[in-house]
């Protein structure tokens, strides 16, 4: 049947009883793509039915369907004809993880940071009131872990002020973010899929109006926070919004009928859907962890992922737990990443020492802030990317009381598959800013534990550290040291040039010198180790060179290489400084390693482009002669 979906107008042709088919068939393709690329499977197998509905009842792209997070959208990629893409998921040149204006009309944004599908929904539909236009209506479709997110509630509060918006906000509530959702909202959408008096009231409702819609009178006041009405769970009406549900997610006749309604309402609607996360897949359902949030390559048949390498987040996650144990005020706080920032065998260790704020960053760096005016130290772990929304409260919140929180950030650098808005490339340059912090870059494994435990010790100001995703480096020994600094690799007489760098770009310092040193270049290589602030033994070593070259795996602009350059420019040094990083754009989606290459952040390329460098000082022409 998938092979007759060009478009949502043959999702709209089917017959009903056709759908169950439809949907049967969009499980399967999507656990064969997961299983042999890895993927966000267990949200997209629990929006199988609703996204049909969806489909069917909206007119995509006139009506702009807005996912967040992008994650779950693999269905609506399936019904606007991107059913063959499946067979590259997340590969270079192929489908996007994500929703990809690229890709097709009906991605209408390219989000992938929770809690932002109500924004752009408020704002696409006050747009389409004031061009006159009607006739459209903006559909978001908002998981319950992405409410956890204070955004997504000034989004509502200013939604409900536009009575006549023509909006309707689907609520995917499936109890979970990656885990089980946490927090006073997930209380209280938990209680309201078991309560009973609900139920029957719902029951009465249809018995004695038939087919009138269950829509219920808003209430104001979003600050007085849940009222009891009809019931106590009852917690979206005193946002002063219509609302309608719950229905199952799953029945797809429901959710039709529902829609419809709050469609022809003609103003904001929120339409409570409750699903089942990894629906349909046993593995999934049974996978107590994250029902497949997003697995790695897996067998099928069985649901065992691939064998994975060690990786950096493993190496972090063990010392924390060690320091633990050797410090009863170190706590700390996730934003709905257990498991993948690796804090889960921390929380397990200590279960009181353990804070899950939610899809919540600002909340979760000013609320480390008041832990550690209450006499703790805070560890922040959550992935680079996602620092970036929480940077006024790193920089105001605690940088400006010099308070103690270390934030970890993971997957930093180059992530790759998903992605442009995931590749955390932005943080060594946003954060260089920040007074009074300091930044740890390891290079391996090693480094790992040695940065944490100094970033830990670090009592007057919040400290970083941050490493990349995948399989850990190996440890490469210092032969030396330079100040604070390793010294990686001292040449044999002259030096010509000085290779800094930081963090796992070391080993590509290493790999370049080797081959400049064929070249009759000679290179010194050192780690910074911290690189805010810059250890003051750099203007020493860099005058002993005639070029240093910078290697990060950030973004160019702003980055440690500016740092260096502005140090020594500071201490009248005059030794040209080369940077090389990331180029200022949004990458596309690729593995890391393929990326890396392709910005020339290799230890051939780094290489090459250092040759042209030296040759260019160092070459003159001589004046004519008669």
């Amino acid at each position: 049947m998938l092979g007759s979906v060009k478009g949502p107008h043959d999702v709209k042709r089917l017959a009903v009883e056709e759908l169950p088919g439809l949907a049967g068939e969009i499980r399967d393709l999507l656990v064969d793509s997961c299983a042999r690329f890895g993927g966000h499977l267990g949200p997209n197998l629990g929006v199988v039915e609703l996204t049909i509905a969806v489909h069917r009842v909206f007119d995509s792209p006139r009506d702009p369907i807005i996912w967040d997070t992008g994650h779950q959208a693999y269905v609506h990629k399936v019904l606007t004809g991107r059913a063959g893409g499946f067979a590259a998921l997340k590969q270079e040149g192929g489908l996007s993880g994500y929703p990809s204006q690229a890709e097709s009309e009906h991605d209408f944004v390219e989000n992938s940071h929770a809690s932002t599908a109500l924004s752009y929904a408020d704002g696409l539909a006050k747009a389409f009131k004031l061009r006159g236009e009607r006739d459209r209506t903006v559909v978001a479709v908002i998981g319950d872990g992405a409410l956890t997110g204070g955004m997504a509630w000034e989004a509502l509060n200013n939604i409900a002020a536009g009575k006549d918006l023509p909006l309707v906000i689907v609520v995917n509530d499936n109890g979970r973010s990656y885990s089980p959702t946490i927090g006073g909202l997930a209380s209280h959408l938990s209680s309201l899929r078991v309560n009973r008096r609900y139920e029957d009231f719902l029951d009465y409702v249809k018995d004695k109006l038939g087919n009138v819609p269950v829509v219920y009178d808003a209430l104001h006041g979003f600050k007085k926070g849940v009222k009891d009405v009809l019931a106590p769970q009852v917690m979206f009406e005193d946002l002063g919004l219509k609302y309608l549900g719950p229905v199952d997610g799953h029945d797809e006749q429901a959710m039709e009928a529902a829609l419809r309604k709050a469609r022809d309402f003609r103003g904001p609607v929120i339409v409570h859907a409750l699903t089942q996360k990894g629906r349909g897949y046993t593995p999934a359902e049974n996978h107590d962890e994250d029902q497949f949030h997003s697995p790695g390559a897996f067998d099928r048949a069985t649901g065992t992922e691939k064998p994975k390498p060690r990786i950096w987040t493993n190496v972090f996650s063990e010392e924390l737990v060690r320091l633990g144990k050797e410090r009863e005020d170190l706590v700390a706080i996730t934003a709905a990443m257990l498991h993948p920032t690796g804090l889960n065998a921390f929380a397990d260790a200590f279960p009181d020492r353990i804070y899950d704020v939610g899809i919540a960053e600002q909340h979760a760096l000013t609320s480390a802030a008041g832990l550690a005016l209450g006499g703790l130290h805070p560890v922040v772990a959550v992935y680079a990317t996602f620092l970036n929304r929480a940077f006024d409260q790193l920089l105001m919140d605690v940088a400006l009381h010099r308070l103690p929180v270390t934030v970890v950030l993971d997957r930093a650098g180059v992530t790759g598959d998903d992605g442009a808005s995931h590749n955390g490339m932005w943080d060594l340059s946003i954060l260089q800013v920040v007074p009074g912090l300091r930044i740890a870059v390891p290079r391996d494994g090693d480094r790992v534990t040695e940065l944490l435990r100094e970033a830990v010790e670090v009592t007057d100001g919040p400290t970083v550290l941050r490493f990349p995703k995948g399989p850990v480096a190996e440890s490469v020994e210092p032969v030396g040291k330079l100040g604070e600094m390793d010294l990686l690799r001292a040449p044999e007489g002259e030096p010509d040039v000085l290779l800094v760098g930081v963090g796992p770009m070391a080993q590509v310092c290493l790999d370049a010198a080797v081959l400049l040193d064929a070249q009759g270049i000679a290179a010194t290589v050192v780690d910074p180790r911290w690189v805010k602030p810059l250890d003051e033994a750099l203007t020493l070593a860099a005058s002993a060179h005639k070029l240093v070259a910078v290697v990060e795996d950030n973004g160019r602009v702003g980055g440690v290489g500016d740092a260096v350059a502005r140090l020594l420019r500071d201490a009248d040094v005059d030794v040209p400084v080369r940077t090389y990083g990331i180029p200022q754009e949004f990458l596309g989606h690729a593995k890391r390693a393929a990326i890396l290459g392709r910005v020339g952040l290799t230890g051939q390329d780094l290489a090459r482009q250092i040759t042209e460098a030296v040759a260019k000082r160092t070459s003159h022409v001589e004046p004519a002669r008669r």
